[in-house]
């Protein structure tokens, strides 16, 4: 599944609309899954205030690859990929998932969920757990739900006590 050679990855723009290539970045995480570093600058790049780019497309590809070797799988993968996917559905400014990604885009969801699920069916922190609920309910079609799963507990709390008054 992996496209890392694929010679366009140099013209990929990311989440602030210029070209990004987060190979890097990606191959970082191959060797040290958790690298901070890593993580913040893919975070940084790939999503900008809702924006996203073809990167962004490609960079969850290649996401989901890396994270199948890791029970679990770090909260990073599922929340970048939720607030990507989220980003592609509720804003038409962003672009739409190139023709070449598309196959690979549509696999690694696939693959996302299976994650998500065996996951969820394991002693997680909370973080992970929302991000990995969030995947659950985007790949359903909720993506209202997956915006709430993405919130904090505190912040749930306040929407429903703004909504049912108690």
């Amino acid at each position: 599944m992996s496209i890392l050679d694929d010679s366009r990855w140099s013209g990929l723009k990311g989440g602030y609309k210029v070209v990004y290539d987060p190979r890097p970045a990606l191959q970082t995480l191959t060797v040290h899954y958790t690298s901070k570093s890593a993580w913040d600058e893919l975070w940084n790049e790939l999503h900008h205030q809702g924006d996203v780019g073809d990167a962004s497309y490609a960079a969850v590809v290649e996401l989901v690859r890396i994270s199948k070797d890791h029970a679990p799988a770090y909260w990073g993968a599922y929340g970048l990929a939720a607030t990507i996917e989220e980003a592609r559905q509720l804003d038409d400014r962003n672009p739409p998932v190139p023709d070449w990604i598309e196959p690979h885009y549509r696999a690694a969801w696939r693959t996302l969920l299976h994650l998500a699920l065996r996951d969820l069916a394991t002693k997680i922190d909370d973080e992970t757990a929302n991000c990995a609920l969030a995947v659950v309910a985007l790949r359903r079609g909720s993506l209202s739900l997956a915006r709430m799963a993405m919130c904090a507990e505190d912040e749930r709390a306040e929407m429903l006590r703004s909504y049912f008054g108690t």
